[in-house]
């Protein structure tokens, strides 16, 4: 294999060059009307009521983090495997996150794990949850919705990785990623190698008009334009009656977390074949397990899930560190997700150690991501899993 095969990497067609140069030509580069296209369009991919289009995924959460209004002192529980950002919104704004381990054979946060936290204090100890639908694989929220109201948390739900994906509930309904109906809010990415791609990107989804709104303000420093719900008009300003559409007031401590048009307008043009790309995705990842599925050297993976959006394939190893190396000494840059956030240095220093999350501590140690992403071609893939193979021959 001459090319090397990246691990992930993004799809740029010509249709999609080419709305980004009309909007380049257009009269806006950013705060334009592709934003809005953007957000519609999106909001009606993933079935929710609402969505807000912002810079990206760490910025979605932060902005959920300070539109359910976490602040210092605020306990909120997450997974440690998942990227940092999952839990560091909550450090943006003073909380406390509290880990919980994760289901080994979903590689989801663990509900159990979760419930036995929230018993084991008092009723108040903790704000909110954010799960993560971890590598694609939804989340199934109806569960965590009952347990949040029981204990009256906020959800928000890291969604990711799984543009498309769905559980199905308890009336077998399908369930979309980020749809509104279990969770608060829920972000998106659109960094290249996820499912759309539009450079750096993310969104937000609610179907509660008070956080769209409360959102919509956060985004743009906390700012109301032509907006009726001015909380104290500045007398010398003249404020909105004199000066229509233009008359603004900052009201919040906001931040500028706005996305461009022209990233919208490319993001708006992949969204057009998400379904297409997720349709190859899980084709990519039945041929995957059913190549590794009968191997004695795989102790886990990804497997054939309803509803699974496979932004990974994971397969669990022995050997992980000599498999990660020889695949690279053969041009395949597999990867691995992901360290566990608790044993990072950072959270290290608020007391979390080895031995803590165990379930998640031995997954880290046998787990690397396939190559996965909708133009892998059958001979790159049957190229990946020979190599896989052979080193254990």
């Amino acid at each position: 294999m001459n090319n090397p095969i990246p691990y992930g990497r993004q799809n740029i067609t010509e249709e999609d060059i080419q709305v980004v140069v009309e909007t380049l030509k257009s009269d806006f580069l950013t705060q334009g009307p592709r934003i809005a296209e953007f957000e519609e369009d999106f909001a009606s991919y993933v079935g929710s009521e609402y969505a807000v289009a912002v810079s990206n995924g760490t910025a979605a959460l932060h902005l959920c983090a300070l539109a359910l209004d976490v602040k210092p002192g605020d306990k909120v529980i997450t997974t440690p495997i998942t990227f940092a950002a999952s839990a560091n919104c909550v450090r943006y704004c003073g909380g406390e996150v509290v880990f919980a381990d994760i289901d080994t054979e979903t590689y989801l946060l663990d509900i159990n794990s979760v419930r036995q936290l929230l018993k084991s204090s008092p009723k108040g100890t903790y704000s909110g949850i954010i799960p993560v639908d971890f590598a694609g694989r939804a989340v199934n929220l109806e569960d965590f919705r009952k347990l949040a109201e029981e204990y009256e948390l906020w959800i928000i739900e890291d969604s990711c990785h799984a543009p498309g994906g769905y559980f199905i509930d308890s009336k077998e309904q399908k369930q979309l990623c980020g749809n509104g109906k279990f969770a608060d809010l829920a972000i998106f990415s659109f960094h290249p190698v996820k499912h759309i791609a539009s450079g750096e990107g993310g969104m937000i989804t609610t179907n509660d008009k008070e956080l769209y709104e409360k959102l919509l303000s956060l985004r743009t420093h906390g700012i109301l334009k032509n907006n009726d719900k001015y909380k104290n008009s500045i007398d010398f300003a003249g404020g909105d009656q004199e000066y229509p559409n233009w008359y603004m007031e900052m009201q919040d401590l906001g931040y500028n977390y706005r996305l461009t048009d022209f990233q919208a307008a490319l993001g708006s043009s992949q969204l057009k074949r998400a379904d297409q790309r997720l349709k190859r995705r899980r084709e990519i990842a039945e041929i995957y397990f059913n190549a590794f599925k009968q191997r004695n050297f795989v102790k886990g993976q990804s497997g054939i899930v309803s509803g699974h959006a496979y932004h990974l394939y994971i397969i669990e190893v022995e050997n992980r560190l000599g498999l990660y190396n020889y695949l690279r000494e053969h041009k395949i840059f597999a990867q691995i997700h992901y360290i566990p956030c608790h044993l990072m240095p950072y959270y290290r220093d608020y007391g979390w150690k080895q031995g803590d999350m165990p379930k998640a501590e031995n997954y880290y140690k046998a787990c690397i991501s396939l190559p996965m992403y909708p133009t892998l071609t059958e001979e790159e893939q049957n190229y990946v899993i020979e190599k896989v193979n052979s080193f254990y021959e």
